[in-house]
């Protein structure tokens, strides 16, 4: 019997299973994600929901009536969850902390559970299945279990498919590869019977007994367990304020188990992973209090599906309704006709779904024969590397790659010839995430979600364009044309890939602008990586007139994707504030280099800026560069730079008026009559950026913070609480993350009680999770020992834990009893 349940009395048994997922967002050319307004002010949604909802669930509260922190608990090692490997590989990268609490709690769970851990895997990036060609159903397959098996260091015992969409052949290759289970809304079964007998049970329109395990007999002769969830409950808890509270939900969950004499059932929902904490706020803790109190009150046995299988092998047969899914009552028409399905709030239509994935079929079996021949010269078995390719991507480092190319080679390969299966295989990779399933999920093509996929499109487009020297463009776009939007202004398809996605295709030469200008604002110095790119400096020279900036170079870009790599010269010219022109141009000799060095400067040097822009067209004779060539994110970090000074003086004239007039505003404001807009925007504009720069300072003030904030409040301006909250929390968390560090830094946990101390006189709630959790783990590493030297007398250590316990108070995090000698109660 598991550690978990040996001291249960109950044979009831509760399974959660949260589904956490978003799609891929990075940027196709970059590998990155770019700055996202709508999740401001998270530079992303990744971040937002990272915050919000996926690290929650890792240190999630359980509080006591009166508000403390009793626990802090892993909620991923009490259910049964999956993540999307996109999420992973992002999360790993980006947010390290949260990352390593999953893979953590898998292992707990598996310690707990006689070895069944609470992860599963999921099919790749997402894709719906049954519309799937049997090939990308196995990529699918294969990449999931790969990723799954390189994070959590073990086969995955089930599968999570995409919007639970299933067919008879998916469920055929789950078995192929050593999936032992998958999971299923109620109404995909279609009739049950125990196994051996012949009559079978019509359970269609929801009406399957989600208490049990099945099995489907499958046509190969292989079969595969399945679950189907709890229709209502897990419903419940995305439309029905269940989370609202954590006895309601452990109670909806008991009380499922009804009046059956049936032994071992299984009580199981699943759901949105993002509803515990993004889409319900605190929904985490809801959770945490439900399982923390069944558990403890051993009213069930917490358990996941691995678990319960092996227990409870499954006594009935199932039948599936083939191409159903949990969230299209049509069964998979979501996802490739305008069926009704919809987020609802516009009286839109989604007819443009069928011809968009019938542009990126035509797209994507255009490609699979020229794939094949030309992936032959080089490959034993181009589908069989293609399944593979989840190693690299995984592990892009030139040992992982050369393994890779020496397994699947037909003879050693030049290094052109590994950069032509690199760029051949990155072309397959995007021909698979372009049907990732939330590119039709929504209302609209012009969507987020929709021209993500049409974006995976043009990488593959441009990759096959590089390798066989063919225009697969044009044919992809007359089919996309007829994917028409509902807005006026967007057209349709082609207008999106025309507009949105075609500017945004980057070749080696656009890095090497990109490079060639943010060098004016930033010394790289020898070597620079940008997202899935390396810059080599192999000469560069500027210089500077007042505002104005010139400087000439040459540089090796090298894609650290596909291993390609390009020499190029380039000049860049700042004429002061957002005017930039660059030009790119062949890698030359240093005897080259010289003349057009001299061709450059020389009438910069005049400060003949006409005559300069004039050889830097006349050099380069292609297409300028400008900011707007500039990545995104970098882009905006040059702007920012740029507007520096523009900001500083419009500070110090707003400050001016402001200060001016201050008693005015205050008149105004206090006889309730309005303040004339460039007055109130000045103050507004004055405040907020000195209450900034006090939030981001080293030293925290109270005493300049207050008397800002109550001007703030006399006046009555806006403040932009959201930045300001972001910028007092970090600066509050990295000095948590110090304090972490070394628990023994007294002036260091002085100085946070005071910012917290601060906090609570803000007239706006400010997120102290991080820095509840630090103080959470202190208290189970450092405090014990440090009371039981107070006990001893020594007198730094009974002041050390008077301070720790005024800290942990302020965080609410609840201390055991301690009387002033020093001992714990």
């Amino acid at each position: 019997m598991s550690e978990r349940i040996q001291n249960a009395v109950s044979d009831k048994f509760v399974c959660i299973h949260g589904h956490f997922y978003q799609p891929p967002r990075e940027n196709p050319w970059l590998e990155a994600i770019e700055v996202q307004d709508s999740a401001y002010p998270y530079h992303d949604w990744n971040e937002r929901i990272g915050s919000e909802c996926y690290g929650p669930n890792g240190a999630a509260r359980i509080l006591g009536g009166d508000g403390h922190i009793d626990k802090i608990i892993n909620n991923y090692a009490k259910i049964s969850f999956n993540f999307g490997p996109t999420v992973l590989q992002w999360m790993e990268k980006s947010q390290p902390q949260k990352y390593s609490r999953i893979i953590d709690a898998d292992k707990l769970s598996m310690e707990q559970l006689e070895g069944h851990g609470s992860a599963i895997a999921q099919v790749y990036n997402h894709i719906i299945m049954p519309l799937a060609n049997t090939r990308d159903k196995n990529t699918q397959i294969i990449w999931g279990k790969k990723d799954f098996e390189f994070r959590f260091g073990r086969a995955p015992e089930g599968m999570w498919l995409a919007e639970t969409a299933v067919d008879y052949e998916t469920l055929d290759l789950l078995a192929d590869h050593g999936i032992k289970y998958t999971i299923l809304a109620p109404r995909q079964g279609h009739q049950v019977r125990p196994i051996g007998q012949e009559h079978w049970d019509d359970v269609s329109d929801g009406r399957i007994d989600p208490q049990r395990a099945y099995k489907a007999y499958l046509p190969s002769g292989k079969d595969m367990n399945l679950f189907f969830y709890d229709g209502p409950i897990s419903q419940a808890i995305a439309f029905e304020r269940l989370l609202v509270n954590g006895e309601y939900l452990a109670g909806r969950l008991l009380g499922a188990f009804g009046e059956s004499d049936e032994c071992c059932r299984l009580v199981h929902i699943a759901t949105d992973g993002e509803s515990y904490g993004h889409h319900h706020k605190h929904g985490e803790m809801a959770l945490a209090y439900a399982l923390d109190h069944i558990e403890s009150n051993n009213l069930a046995n917490i358990v996941n599906y691995g678990y319960f299988l092996e227990k409870f092998p499954p006594a009935y047969e199932a039948d599936i309704y083939e191409n159903s899914s949990w969230s299209c009552v049509h069964g998979v028409e979501r996802w490739r006709s305008d069926c009704g399905c919809n987020s609802g709030g516009h009286a839109w239509n989604q007819a443009w779904r069928a011809p968009l994935r019938a542009a990126l079929d035509h797209l994507r079996d255009s490609l699979a024969g020229p794939f094949e021949e030309a992936a032959s010269k080089f490959l034993k078995d181009p589908w069989a590397a293609r399944d593979d390719y989840i190693e690299v991507i995984l592990d892009r480092n030139p040992e992982s790659i050369d393994r890779y190319i020496a397994k699947h080679a037909v003879r050693e390969l030049s290094e052109a010839e590994k950069i032509d299966v690199l760029r051949l295989m990155e072309m397959q990779r995007h021909c698979l995430l372009m049907y990732t399933s939330c590119g039709w999920f929504f209302d609209e093509i012009s969507g987020m979600e929709t021209v993500q996929v049409i974006e995976y499109a043009g990488r593959a487009v441009q990759l096959a364009h590089d390798i066989f020297k063919q225009d697969f463009e044009s044919s992809f776009l007359e089919k996309l044309e007829q994917a028409k939007s509902n807005l006026h202004d967007f057209h349709d398809g082609r207008w999106i890939y025309e507009h949105w996605v075609r500017p945004h295709i980057l070749s080696l030469a656009d890095v090497g602008a990109h490079y060639a200008i943010s060098s004016l604002f930033e010394d790289y110095g020898e070597q620079a990586a940008f997202s899935a790119f390396t810059a080599v400096q192999e000469s560069y020279e500027g210089i500077q007139a007042g505002r104005m900036k010139f400087a000439c170079g040459q540089v090796t870009v090298r894609s650290e994707i596909t291993q390609e790599s390009e020499k190029m010269s380039f000049g860049a010219l700042h004429l002061g504030d957002h005017t930039i022109r660059c030009g790119v141009g062949p890698y030359l000799t240093q005897e080259q280099f010289e003349e057009l060095k001299n061709k450059l400067f020389d009438p910069f040097k005049m400060a003949d800026m006409a005559a300069t822009l004039l050889a830097v067209d006349d050099t380069f004779k292609k297409d300028a560069y400008s900011l707007t060539s500039l990545f995104s994110d970098e882009r905006r970090k040059v702007l920012k730079l740029i507007q520096e000074p523009m900001l500083e003086q419009a500070e110090a004239l707003n400050a001016q008026l402001y200060e001016n007039h201050a008693a005015l505003v205050l008149f105004l404001r206090n006889s309730n009559l309005p303040v004339p807009a460039p007055l109130d925007s000045a103050a507004e504009f004055v405040l907020n950026e000195r209450l900034k720069r006090a939030f981001n300072a080293d030293n925290i003030e109270a005493h300049v913070i207050e008397p800002l904030l109550e001007e703030a409040r006399l006046t009555g301006v806006n403040m932009d609480t959201d930045a300001l909250e972001y910028a007092i929390r970090l600066n509050l968390e990295n000095k948590g993350f110090a304090l972490k560090e070394n628990p023994n830094q007294r002036e260091l946990m002085e100085e946070i009680i005071g910012i917290l101390e601060l906090i609570n006189r803000l007239p706006f709630t400010v997120n102290t999770w991080r820095l509840q959790n630090i103080a959470y783990e202190i208290l189970q590493d450092t405090y014990p020992d440090a009371v039981e030297s107070a006990a001893r007398d020594d007198v730094a250590a009974v002041e050390w834990v008077k301070l720790f316990r005024k800290l942990a108070d302020l965080l609410w995090v609840r201390l055991p009893e301690w009387n002033h000698e020093g001992e714990a109660s």
